[in-house]
This record gives structure tokens, C-alpha cells and sequence, in this order.
């Protein structure tokens, strides 16, 4: 078989010596694919309306940020609570199953209770952020640092004015240090833009 068919246009008309007018001849084929490349042409991955940004909003990233926290925790208190467990046992002179049941109990309770406290920030935190992102009109950095504030005082809210305070001021500085972390980890350009547009 002649490799003549691949050097010639793909026609789905008569042919041209015919007295009908001829379909318009297509793009040849690709030789080694065979398809046609005016199907693949670079486009978006995700479909956006016209004007809208094209990155997920805070909304959007509630979700992830919500799971993750979550999982995050589980893991830290799993950690934690099996060693919590390991020097129980090793105290009481536990061995065998009780000594595995009592593992498995620290460890359960722990990582439970530390992935329910990081869960219950990030929703505060994720709520505070849509919040204001819906208030103020834009989606900026002073959002994300107002919103560790008043997670920070929310969750600490039940404890005392003062202990309030200073979880607010914790929840403060945790965004602001992360704020700034993401503006210098853009390069000089991103941290030059931010100086000229507030200084």
C-alpha cells in the first residue's frame, strides 16, 4: 500500500472531475494519529463565563480546606494519642490485647478530638472568609487576615474576654505571617506591586 493517501487532503465531497461543485477539501490527516487537528486546538480546561476569573473562589476552596484540616488533625492526634497510649501502657504494665485495646482507645480519642477541633476552625475560618469576600465585594489579603481574627475570637469566645484576645491575636498573626509568606514567595515583582499599590 502507497503512502500516496497521506500527502493529499481529506475530501468528503464528489470528486472534482465531476460537473457537481466539490465539498470544500479538509486539513489532511495526521499521519500518525489519524485525526483531524482542527479538533485539537489549545482551549481551556474549565469553561468560565465570560469575565469571571479563572481560579476557584474562596467558596470553592472551603470545601478542600474544610476536608483537609480535618484530615490533617486525625493524623496529628492519631500520632499524639499513640504515643499518649505507648507510655500509658508501658506505666500500668499492660501487655497483649488490653495492652492493643488501650492503643487503639488513645488513639481514636485523640485523633478524633484534634481532627474535630481542626475541622471546627477551618469552618469558622472558611465561613469568615465567604463572609467577607461576599461584604466587601473582592477577594483580597485583607480578607484572609480579618478572617483569621475573628476566627481566632469566635473560637475563643466562650473561654473569657482575655483568653478571647489572645486567641483572636493568635488567629491575627497565623494569617498575617501566612499573607506574607505568600506575597514574598511570589518574587520581588509581586512584593514591589504590593508596595507600590499600599505605600
Amino acid at each position: 500500500m502507497s503512502d500516496d493517501f497521506l500527502s493529499k487532503p481529506l475530501s468528503f465531497g464528489a470528486p472534482q472531475s465531476s460537473g457537481i461543485a466539490a465539498a470544500p477539501q479538509l486539513q489532511p490527516l495526521s499521519p500518525y494519529l489519524n485525526y483531524d487537528s482542527r479538533y485539537l486546538q489549545a482551549q481551556p480546561e474549565f469553561i468560565f463565563p465570560q469575565g469571571a476569573s479563572k481560579q476557584r473562589g474562596r467558596f470553592e476552596l472551603a470545601f478542600s480546606q474544610i476536608g483537609s484540616s480535618a484530615m490533617i488533625g486525625a493524623c496529628i492526634g492519631g500520632v499524639g494519642g499513640l504515643y499518649n497510649g505507648i507510655n500509658a501502657t508501658k506505666l500500668a504494665n499492660q501487655t497483649g490485647k488490653l495492652r492493643r485495646t488501650q492503643l487503639l482507645n488513645h488513639v481514636m480519642k485523640q485523633g478524633a478530638a484534634t481532627a474535630n477541633t481542626f475541622g471546627t476552625i477551618a469552618v469558622m475560618y472558611s465561613a469568615f472568609g465567604v463572609l467577607l469576600q461576599y461584604a466587601r465585594g473582592e477577594d483580597d489579603d485583607i480578607n484572609t487576615i480579618a478572617a483569621g481574627g475573628a476566627t481566632g475570637l469566635l473560637y475563643k469566645s466562650t473561654a473569657g474576654l482575655r483568653k478571647c484576645a489572645i486567641g483572636g491575636g493568635i488567629g491575627l498573626a497565623l494569617t498575617s505571617l501566612y499573607v506574607l509568606w505568600n506575597v514574598t514567595g511570589g518574587g520581588s515583582k509581586k512584593l514591589s506591586d504590593l508596595k507600590s499599590q499600599y505605600l
